[in-house]
């Protein structure tokens, strides 16, 4: 696939440290309209990720990034995302084995995202994870203020078992909760992945959408062999790295998907 995608950097963005549960990371807030949590991928706030945030700010949302790893604004290389991975795979914040437990930093991101909610305007928050962080997202939801949760790629827990891959990425507790909320019809929710990428299985997938129904819609590109798109195998980063500035490109219009999405959620 030629060209390359949308990139951003730290400039405009208001940074700031927020502090819940015992824990402090620094956020970056731009942006007016409806509120919108963006949760980086590996291994942070990338210049990638910031072409995507720079894109929902545009496309008239309040944006807050959390920088719970990584430095913000470096940009992306191998030796960079797995000495972030490595330090994360240890860290109990995070616990990206673990099938049954709520991991702690579910707690700060529900705290960002209520109080996001309480300062921009409309009914409630979206809140957008991507691969390690994407089934955040839906823990997140666990949280009355969010009403519209993306689960872009998620990765965690790694699937290295049967009983990771079909892991919705949150306990079951928690996804019976976030159930409940689709249930009542205060919450929506999307998944986005590549149809070859093994780190994002599609059991995954599977079970959320067993628990929330029509409540949950799932977006899936073509990265097999061929494919019309272009992309590789290896295609991964659905909302980032993927996206080409071309209308009818697939990650072009998955990332349209997702801003209509949320504009559907938290304007009405």
């Amino acid at each position: 696939m030629t060209g390359s995608a949308p990139t951003g950097t730290l400039q405009g963005w208001a940074r700031s440290p927020f502090t819940a549960h015992g824990r402090t990371h620094d956020v970056f807030e731009r942006g007016e309209g409806p509120g919108v949590v963006l949760i980086p991928e590996v291994p942070g706030i990338s210049p990638e990720v910031l072409g995507f945030a720079d894109h929902l700010v545009a496309a008239g949302f309040t944006v807050v990034v959390p920088s719970p790893f990584g430095t913000p604004g470096r940009a992306v290389s191998t030796g960079y995302a797995l000495e972030t991975i490595a330090r994360l795979c240890v860290s109990s914040e995070f616990r990206a084995f673990a099938t049954e437990v709520r991991r702690p930093i579910t707690d700060w991101l529900r705290a960002v995202a209520i109080d996001l909610a309480g300062r921009a305007p409309g009914p409630g928050v979206g809140v957008i994870g991507m691969c390690f962080t994407g089934g955040f997202a839906l823990a997140a939801a666990v949280e009355p203020a969010v009403l519209a949760a993306v689960m872009s790629q998620p990765g965690v827990p790694f699937p290295v078992s049967r009983a990771r891959k079909v892991n919705g990425g949150l306990s079951s507790q928690d996804l019976e909760t976030v159930g409940q909320r689709a249930d009542r019809g205060e919450l929506c929710a999307m998944g986005l992945r590549f149809s070859e990428d093994g780190i994002v299985p599609l059991e995954r997938f599977a079970t959320v959408k067993a628990r929330l129904g029509d409540a949950f819609e799932v977006v899936q590109l073509d990265s097999s062999r061929g494919n019309p798109g272009g992309f590789s195998s290896s295609a991964h980063s659905v909302l980032t790295g993927e996206v080409r500035e071309q209308p009818g490109h697939p990650a072009y219009e998955a990332r349209e998907r997702v801003v209509a999405f949320l504009r559907e959620r938290l304007t009405s």
